[in-house]
């Protein structure tokens, strides 16, 4: 029951230091939205076997989750937390790509190697950037940006559905938990064959949580419109935000800085 709570909180963690007053929170939503996508469109775009051209785009998570007051320890936990499926995704590049493509002395470095670092990489840093765009916007916020871009609105709602589930399903088992814990004495109850029944009362339960809370917000007057308490207002900052990270982007893509600083300083010293 104390893992579910302390689950419950961690989610509402993230909502928690959206409401924060940074100059990057400031910013309009959908500023912030289009430069992460324009940020992961721009990484993934690059050859599987690219990694050194990859590390200068480390700069605009760093530097988000920097001015936004994020807690590294808490992203990296996040990011942690679903790194097994980019594991899976590149665990058998090795076994598939045995060509060697490094040779650093002694050490052969295969491309399928090359290849699983390269996907590491990107995992961590479009991940890193949705979360920390949702830390430093809230998610009511980006469903907003998405629906003013012109995403359909009943995807949008649905969207924004799907994120307050997640907390009617938390409180839900924590309270289901807390009952078989009281009524077993804390034993645990009656071992694995209560699972089954419990996962099936729960799905039911937060169905019927779900409905209610819904009929309530149609009586409060929910009529499918996301509304935040900030209007929106596109500023030249906002602008300039955008372009100003685009354009820095852009040039990362095209040009491979560390391999350019390393030309540079090795010309240098001759």
């Amino acid at each position: 029951m104390a893992k579910i709570d302390k689950n419950f909180l961690d989610i509402g963690y993230t909502d928690h230091l959206s409401r924060q007053l940074t100059p990057i929170h400031q910013l309009d939503p959908r500023a912030k939205l289009v430069t992460t996508l324009v940020f992961i469109t721009t990484v993934v775009s690059f050859g599987k076997y690219e990694i050194s051209a990859l590390v200068p785009f480390f700069i605009y998570p760093v530097v988000l989750a920097a001015m936004g007051n994020l807690p590294p320890a808490y992203l990296l936990k996040k990011i942690l937390l679903v790194s097994p499926f980019a594991l899976l995704i590149g665990i058998f590049n090795p076994l598939i790509d045995r060509d060697i493509l490094i040779n650093l002395g002694d050490i052969r470095i295969a491309g399928g190697w090359v290849s699983f670092t390269s996907i590491l990489i990107r995992f961590i840093l479009t991940v890193g950037a949705a979360l920390v765009l949702i830390a430093v916007t809230g998610f009511n916020a980006v469903c907003m940006a998405l629906q003013k871009l012109g995403v359909p609105k009943v995807f949008v709602v649905q969207l924004m559905f799907l994120h307050r589930y997640m907390f009617v399903l938390v409180e839900e088992a924590s309270r289901m938990v807390r009952a078989r814990s009281l009524r077993s004495l804390g034993n645990g109850g009656a071992g694995i064959k209560t699972y089954g029944p419990l996962v099936g009362h729960l799905l039911l339960r937060t169905m019927d949580r779900a409905q209610r809370i819904h009929l309530a917000m149609c009586c409060r007057g929910f009529d499918g419109q996301i509304r935040i308490m900030k209007p929106l207002k596109i500023r030249p900052i906002e602008i300039g935000f955008i372009f100003g990270w685009s354009a820095l982007f852009i040039f990362m893509r095209f040009f491979n800085i560390p391999l350019l600083m390393g030309n540079t300083i090795t010309e240098f010293l001759r």
